[in-house]
């Protein structure tokens, strides 16, 4: 087996081996020892398993600066959520507001799967917008009120705050 090919297993083994852990820990809320030990040989077993299916990342997401970048990435998310269910709940209370609906297209700059699924999830979960289609780099989304048709606009307007994030979260 090539070097790259095993290293990039254990990889996904070690990082499904590390979720799982912590999800057992976070359902269990206990640190006991046999508590502790049976999650530990639980989630591994089921890392060894399921590994295969769930290889988005390598152990470069555990590096103290993508750890950081992923923080501020919720909170960038989070203050674009609150800004869009603003302009959600103006648009919905004032019925004279002007919407222009429509589905713009942009290209985007990130190189994963799991980094672009990100991005697109981001965007849906935004009121106002809503992810449609991913086509390669192509990103469709379905705008509220479209300002503008420019794909640089769009990406600009709608995506380029989370893109930027990824792409210091995801850098290979």
């Amino acid at each position: 087996m090539e070097t790259k090919t095993l290293y990039k297993k254990l990889t996904s083994v070690f990082l499904n081996w590390l979720f799982l852990f912590i999800v057992w820990n976070a359902f269990t809320s206990s640190f006991q020892a046999q508590e502790v030990i049976t999650g530990l040989i639980i989630s591994f077993l089921l890392a060894l398993f399921t590994s295969r299916f769930f290889d988005c990342c390598s152990l470069r997401v555990l590096h103290p600066v993508s750890l950081f970048y992923s923080i501020v990435y919720v909170f960038v998310f989070l203050i674009a959520l609150i800004r869009s269910n603003f302009d959600m709940a103006k648009r919905v209370l004032s019925p004279s507001l002007p919407i222009n609906p429509g589905i713009v297209k942009f290209k985007s700059k990130l190189q994963s799967d799991f980094a672009k699924m990100m991005l697109a999830n981001s965007i849906t979960l935004t009121p106002g917008t809503l992810s449609v289609d991913l086509i390669e780099d192509t990103l469709y989304v379905h705008w509220i009120d479209v300002k503008t048709d420019d794909p640089e606009k769009v990406h600009a307007e709608i995506a380029q705050q989370f893109e930027n994030i990824l792409l210091k979260i995801f850098a290979e």
